[in-house]
Parts: C-alpha cells; sequence; structure tokens
C-alpha cells in the first residue's frame, strides 16, 4: 500500500527544530478560527473528493550529521526509559537540518535543525522492515516518547525499528513551567548547541522530511536496513497534530504507509500558531473520509468522555481507511505508561507487577515526583495497544483491515455505561474488565500535575471479591477465558495471553 515519495536532492539545506504545546491535552478546546490563512480552509468533515487526484508533493532532501556525541555524552528523551540492552537494541542519534514550510503558501519557509533518536535491533539484519515514526510529545514540556515506553514489548518481538522525532519546539527549548528541566538545550547546551526551530507551524513539513529521509538515507539511518512500511504514531498532543497532518498534509506529501492517533481530543492541533497567523482545526475535527492509507485511532475513556479532551464530539463510523478502538478500562496514561514500563524485559515480571497493582495501586509514580489524590489506573492499555500496532502493521502490508471493534457505552447524558462493579460496558473487552478485581476507570483522578489524565483504580473489598469469585478456581476459569475471547476478538497477542495467564498464577 506504499505510496510514491518524490524526492528532491536539493544538496545541503538549512537548519531548525520544531515548536510548542498549543495542543496540550491539559488545555481547553478553542472554537475555530476564521482567518483565511490556508489555501484551502478544512471543513467540520473534509471533502472526501480530492484525495485521490492530489498530485504528490516534492519533499525536500535533508541533511543528516551524526550519530551525535558530545556534551554529557547521553541521548537526552523523557525521564526514564528501558535498558535497550536487555531488549537487543541499541540506539543513536542524528540530527537533521533543511528548510521548511508552513500550510500557507504564502508564508516563507525557514531553515531547521531538530534531532531524532533511532532504536533499531543490534543485529541489524533480523529488522523486519517496519519502521515506527513518533511525533515525540511535548506536554510536560520536553520530549517523551509515550507509544515507545507502552509498547516497546511489541516492537521488539517483531523487530521494528523505532525513530523518534523532536517536531515541535518546546521539546528544543523547553517552557516555564516543565516538571524538570529535560528539553533538549536546558539538559545538555553543549551537545545541542546547533539545534534550531523556527516554530510549530513548520512542524507538519518537518515531519514529512524525517519520514522521507527514512528511506532515501536508510543506510544512515537504519544501519542499512531497509525500510518496508513506515508508519507514523503520536499520543496525546502529538495526536492532536497527526490528526492535522492526516487532514492537510497526507494526500499531497505520500510519506507514511499508515497512522497509528492514540488518544486524540475532539479537536486537531492548530494549522498554524504565533508568531504566524493563528488557525485553529475545525471543532470538532473529523477524518477525511477519503483516505488512501490505514489510520487505527486508540481511544482511552478519558479521551472519549474526559472534559479536557472530549473526542466523543469527534466520533465517527469506521471507515475504509480509519478504524477505531475505544478501551474499556482505561485512562489517558497510566500506571505502565509512567514507570512501569521503563522496567519491562519482556521477561513476564512487568506482567505480574501490573496484574498485582490491580489490587494494590499506586497514587504517585517516579518517586514521589507527581501525586495523585487517588491510585492511579492499573489497566489494560498496554496490551490493547500492542494488538493494535500489529493490526494496522498488518492492515498497512496486506490491505486486510481490522475487524471492527464495539464502541464504549454511553447513556443519554453523555456519560459512560458501567457494570455492577463500575466497569465500562462496550467497547474493546480485556481480562482485567471481564474477570476483574478492580474498578478501572479513566475518570475520577485529581492532584498534582498532570493527575486528572490517570484515571483510577478501585480494589474490590473481600466481600465483593467472594461474590465474583467463590473459590481460587473460578476466578482463574474467568480470567481464562477474558483472555481466550480476547485473542478471539483479534485486541490480545498470543504472548500477552500467555504473560497474562503466568501472571495471575
Amino acid at each position: 500500500m506504499r505510496r510514491p515519495i518524490a524526492v528532491l536532492f536539493a544538496g545541503v539545506m538549512v537548519l531548525m527544530p520544531t515548536a510548542c504545546s498549543s495542543s496540550d491535552p491539559a488545555a481547553t478546546t478553542a472554537a475555530p478560527s476564521t482567518t483565511a490563512l490556508l489555501t484551502t480552509d478544512p471543513p467540520s468533515t473534509p471533502e472526501p473528493t480530492t484525495m485521490e487526484t492530489t498530485p504528490p508533493m516534492t519533499i525536500p532532501d535533508v541533511t543528516i550529521s551524526g550519530p551525535v556525541t558530545g556534551g554529557k555524552g547521553a541521548v537526552v528523551l523523557g525521564p526514564g526509559g528501558i535498558d535497550l540492552s536487555t531488549i537487543g537494541y541499541v540506539q543513536d542519534e542524528y540530527f537533521v537540518s533543511g528548510t521548511a514550510s508552513t500550510l500557507s503558501a504564502t508564508d516563507p519557509s525557514a531553515p531547521f535543525t531538530t534531532r531524532i533518536v533511532v532504536r533499531r535491533p543490534k543485529d541489524v539484519a533480523t529488522a523486519s522492515g517496519r519502521v515506527a515514526v513518533e511525533w515525540l510529545n511535548v506536554t510536560a514540556g520536553f520530549d517523551t516518547a509515550p507509544d515507545w515506553t507502552s509498547a516497546h514489548v511489541e516492537f521488539a518481538r517483531e523487530h521494528w525499528i523505532w525513530v523518534g522525532v523532536s517536531a515541535q519546539e518546546v521539546g528544543i527549548v523547553g517552557r516555564d513551567g516543565a516538571l524538570v528541566p529535560l528539553a533538549l538545550k536546558l539538559a545538555d547546551p553543549d551537545r545541542y548547541s546547533s539545534l534550531s526551530h523556527p516554530g510549530d507551524s513548520y512542524s507538519y513539513d518537518i515531519f514529512s522530511q524525517v519520514g522521507a529521509a527514512i528511506r532515501t538515507h536508510a543506510d544512515t539511518l537504519l544501519g542499512g536496513a531497509t525500510p518496508s512500511s513506515v508508519i507514523a504514531f503520536g499520543e496525546s498532543q502529538s495526536a492532536m497534530r497527526l490528526t492535522t497532518y492526516i487532514n492537510e498534509v497526507a494526500a499531497s506529501a505520500r510519506v507514511f504507509d499508515g497512522y497509528f492517533v492514540h488518544s486524540r481530543g475532539a479537536v486537531g492541533a492548530p494549522l498554524s500558531q504565533a508568531p504566524l497567523a493563528d488557525v485553529k482545526s475545525a471543532d470538532p475535527t473529523l477524518f477525511r473520509t477519503d483516505l488512501t492509507v490505514p489510520v487505527l485511532n486508540f481511544i482511552t475513556e478519558t479521551d472519549l468522555v474526559g472534559e479536557r479532551l472530549a473526542y466523543v464530539r469527534a466520533r465517527q463510523d469506521d471507515t475504509d481507511m480509519v478504524h477505531t478502538w475505544e478501551v474499556a478500562g482505561t485512562s489517558h496514561v497510566d500506571y505502565y505508561g509512567l514507570g512501569l514500563g521503563d522496567t519491562d524485559d519482556g521477561s513476564g515480571a512487568a506482567d505480574a507487577a501490573l496484574v498485582a497493582a490491580m489490587s494494590l495501586p499506586p497514587s504517585s509514580i517516579y518517586g514521589g515526583v507527581i501525586n495523585c489524590d487517588l491510585p492511579i489506573n492499573t489497566g489494560p492499555q498496554t496490551y490493547v495497544l500492542r494488538a493494535a500496532i500489529a493490526a494496522l502493521a498488518k492492515w498497512v502490508e496486506s490491505g486486510s483491515a481490522p475487524v471492527s471493534t464495539p464502541r464504549l457505552e454511553l447513556d443519554d447524558a453523555g456519560a459512560l455505561k458501567v457494570d455492577a462493579q463500575g466497569n465500562a460496558l462496550g467497547g474493546v473487552r480485556s481480562p482485567q474488565v471481564d474477570a476483574p478485581v478492580a474498578r478501572l476507570s479513566g475518570g475520577g483522578q485529581s492532584g498534582e500535575s498532570f493527575c486528572g489524565l490517570f484515571g483510577t483504580t478501585a480494589p474490590f473489598d473481600a466481600a465483593t471479591l467472594a461474590s465474583l469469585y467463590p473459590d481460587r478456581q473460578t476466578q482463574v476459569d474467568r480470567w481464562n477465558s477474558a483472555i481466550d475471547a480476547a485473542v478471539a476478538a483479534g485486541t490480545l497477542l498470543a504472548p500477552d495471553a500467555e504473560a497474562l495467564r503466568a501472571a495471575l498464577g
């Protein structure tokens, strides 16, 4: 299903890094602007008539430097991460320089230099050819890689190459109020002194140019591996960036073979912003219906009905090229994504810890850096996420779309319908909600910083557990039956099913 990429080899171009987080999920969505900046103003439902006929654009070539060394001697990316050697991976960092444009035909082009991080199998001969290109998230005021953290077990066992892109300016220069000074120029001024960024209005073109370079500079960036499919990933504010990219850029750029949009809100990211004109996406922003490559849209409970994201306003039926998975028992970010995943080497220890955490959930993370008022969500997101990624890869490679999944059930007031134990009805099911030991929710949380996005876990008391499971064997049988149902539905992968069976004991 790969589309052609037109690449202009224009020699050495100048520098850049990309811009800020005005699409932060904690921000309140704004009404769309009527400023006439774009050549085509995006309607609420993008017109389904131009995708196939849109001519491919010329993607400028970029200059690659690296692997980068110097400074303090380490790649700066997020507050933690798995020891790559434990999963057979290595990491390199590169600087990418070029000249970027905005979505407006009237804005001047601008030079940039940004950085990318490449993680690949140590034995590059084992690489599958699948490349995940993640738009790094800057909500915390620095680059993080939430999809790598939550799905690296699946990436590693299927031998993906992963590329993280510093597409936005905040990841490079930081902003006031960041939890820790991990923006690149703050964390290591010497190593990242050459980076520069013209602003987030240029981020879409920067992302295209890096995506194209995965193929044109594969010998350098991928260690000689040949990319067979290049799939874009983005979570939260990065998912909102991808939503805008899919609607406004994908048709003409034709860089990516598919898109994984993880935890978006009702409104896409701005098409343009300060210091250029402020142009919002339509509210709500629907995916256009004439796409020619697959999009898998992954939605948690928090994303769907939480007031900060309110994705429910942008709900749309599945199409030939857009499928949505709404996942019961999940929050925007959870215990696995907030630290436990950084320890998961695929051995089963993290699976056992996550299952146990449903009965003894934490309320603080990162050694007390963030403290929430209630225990945070310890639900099934990572397992469903892995299955969704596998389904998207198969869809991209074979053209065979996954079966449509049920949507989460809502009452007349727009709230989630729940069962007798308080777990959501409908949506993608898992043993964690169908053989429960706790109420797992995407809402109900408060406390410091971003706690409102972390959901809640309320373990059942002894009386409730006894009413559900009169003996241990009943619980085990129900857990295993729920695992079998999820595997049959294609929403739980066989290796994870075995890990969950073992985790319950």
